[in-house]
């Protein structure tokens, strides 16, 4: 295996280390070669060209990308077949956070971190098993972005993002608490970082460098520009030919008209895909998934704007791009449908405290990891394995109070708003958002006692699955230990595991007691359906952000970033998420596909 700090920043003639990685010395080095190619390939059509660089998608990818290239001088075009309004993409909508390493946020929860125990983590979670070390592999470019990556969340990531006026909230979230392994899936340490103002506040420092560079002439935007196919010449990307939509008022994350109102070519050195993910596209979800999770649910509700279609992901493999790891793919297990939902098909995912009792459609009780916020996908092929396309948390008002959380930054308005009183709030009362999805989510069931408890899952879903004595049995058993500081209850463990834990006990833990206790009531059952989000995989690129082809080459003027590139190589995550690490790779790809590509179209 190759040494995860064999990028260090080397050390200059002063004996400080340098601003620059070997990495990054070879990466723009590599865009400078690039660039080469690119400029004898098309020197004949330079007198066409309509702009030194394409990019293709305004999310948070895009707009990273088209900020470094302005920055470095270059003239871009940024299309997208959505209206202005969405500029922005899918990280408008998140709830903003950040895996950071050794931050100061941590530090200041007493948590002690280290770019080794993050790469030990990340190793674990990922489990690349596809030509690691074979440069025609799957996960050969995967691994080494995964390194760079956690190089780059243990290094200038937060300076970096800090420097731009970004913050965080000063409590530190723990995701994905993983299998029960060292050495295995999860976040040894709490890594979360939640942004302060959540994906808006992402996504205002990269929009307004935009902005700056299209006032400055830099930058043209074109909304309403699908782009239907890439153009090529002599075996290069030189441009994108599509449809011009009708203007659309459509208001953010709403579906806009696909009504075709002309066509356009346009012409540039190089081309950068920054278009997304796969996640509203369900029949392409289910071409993809996994058998390792079973079958594909029949019915999923949408994590992701109805715009978030896939689409590019072909046209680019029709240009030459070669596509990896398409059946890796990170959905949501606590999906509650949105009762007033933005775009079609709304979902909403708890971000859920450890201390809900989580059950299957049948009301068996999950086994390890199969408790909330341990291993997402595990939990996933288990739903699967019930026949079922649903679960249930069985909790109650005192737990949901402290615990839950909605993802999304309409959800968050406290956080997204920065209003602080209002987040002081969450200590005394449950917030606003989870009471109006308490009282008119059609998931949820509250009652006084387990009996009505039962008798309203059962009317919910209509097949009368839930026994009353079997669940009770469960709940008594799980409650039975409680009594003593010690227990052999996983979950009980896990939960005293999170209450030594002062950002936890402070702000996502409920005080241990038992689910029977009426003084914690009402009893609260949650169906809990699938939420599909993000893609894993997708096209293949170089550390420069480069779109390879089959035979591990890259081809000339062609660049991706994002989730459409799998966050970078085609697969950074592997198999699973730690996390916090979705936004980050969309601000670490998108950069450096900007930089390689400004390299690249240096005169």
């Amino acid at each position: 295996m190759e040494n995860p700090r064999a990028d260090a920043a080397p050390v200059d003639g002063t004996g400080r280390p340098s601003r620059f990685t070997r990495r990054q010395v070879l990466t723009v080095a590599g865009g400078t070669l690039a660039g080469l190619t690119l400029g004898q390939a098309g020197a004949s059509a330079a007198e066409s060209q309509d702009a030194d660089a394409i990019v293709v998608g305004h999310g948070l990818a895009g707009l990273v990308a088209t900020a470094e290239l302005a920055a470095a001088g270059r003239k871009v075009l940024l299309l997208d077949q959505e209206p202005e309004a969405s500029l922005g993409g899918q990280a408008f909508w998140s709830f903003g956070g950040l895996f950071f390493v050794d931050s100061d946020e941590q530090r200041l929860m007493g948590v002690k971190d280290s770019h080794d125990l993050a790469w030990q983590d990340w190793l674990g979670a990922a489990g690349f098993d596809r030509g690691v070390a074979d440069p025609k592999g799957q996960d050969y470019w995967a691994y080494k972005w995964a390194q760079s990556y956690v190089d780059f969340a243990s290094g200038e990531k937060r300076s970096w993002l800090s420097g731009l006026g970004v913050q965080w909230f000063p409590i530190v979230g723990w995701a994905e608490r993983g299998g029960g392994l060292a050495d295995g899936h999860g976040n040894s340490v709490p890594r979360f970082h939640v942004t302060w103002g959540t994906g808006p506040a992402v996504v205002e420092p990269f929009e307004k460098k935009v902005r700056a560079a299209v006032a400055a002439g830099k930058v043209t935007f074109k909304f309403r520009h699908r782009v239907d196919e890439l153009v090529t010449t002599a075996g290069a990307v030189t441009g994108v030919r599509g449809a011009v939509l009708e203007p659309s008022s459509a208001a953010r994350g709403t579906p806009s008209s696909r009504t075709v109102v002309g066509d356009f070519e346009l012409r540039a050195p190089v081309v950068v895909v920054t278009s997304g993910g796969i996640g509203a596209n369900h029949d392409l979800v289910r071409q993809n998934w996994p058998a390792r999770l079973g079958t594909a649910p029949k019915f999923m509700v949408t994590g992701v704007p109805a715009h978030v279609d896939g689409r590019m992901l072909a046209i680019t493999e029709r240009a030459g791009g070669r596509i990896v790891n398409p059946d890796r793919m990170w959905h949501y297990t606590e999906g509650l449908r949105n009762y007033a939902p933005i775009w079609p098909n709304h979902g909403i995912r708890i971000l859920p405290g450890p201390s809900s009792m989580w059950f299957d459609a049948k009301g068996r009780r999950f086994n390890s990891p199969d408790v909330p916020g341990y291993d997402t996908l595990h939990t996933l092929g288990s739903i699967t394995a019930s026949g079922y396309d649903y679960s249930w948390f069985v909790t109650t008002q005192k737990i949901i109070a402290k615990e839950f959380a909605l993802s999304g930054s309409e959800q968050n308005p406290d956080l997204t708003n920065k209003n602080v009183w209002q987040l002081l709030s969450r200590i005394w009362q449950t917030p606003e958002p989870i009471e109006k999805f308490k009282n008119n989510g059609a998931d949820f069931v509250v009652a006084d006692n387990l009996a009505a408890l039962v008798t309203g899952m059962n009317k919910l879903t209509g097949d009368n699955l839930i026994d009353l004595a079997d669940l009770r049995r469960q709940i008594a058993a799980r409650d039975r230990e409680i009594d003593n500081p010690y227990s052999k209850d996983v979950q009980v463990q896990g939960i005293r595991n999170a209450l030594s834990y002062i950002g936890d006990s402070l702000s996502r833990t409920a005080p241990i007691h038992r689910i029977l206790d009426s003084a914690a009531g009402p009893l609260i059952a949650v169906r809990l359906n699938i939420l599909t989000r993000k893609t894993l995989g997708g096209l293949q690129t170089d550390l420069s952000g480069r779109v390879l082809n089959s035979d591990g080459t890259a081809v000339p003027g062609l660049y991706a970033a994002g989730e459409v590139a799998g966050f970078g190589g085609g697969g950074v995550h592997g198999y699973r998420s730690l996390e916090g690490t979705f936004l980050g790779g969309c601000l670490f790809s998108g950069r450096q596909a900007g930089r390689a590509a400004a390299a690249a179209t240096a005169t």
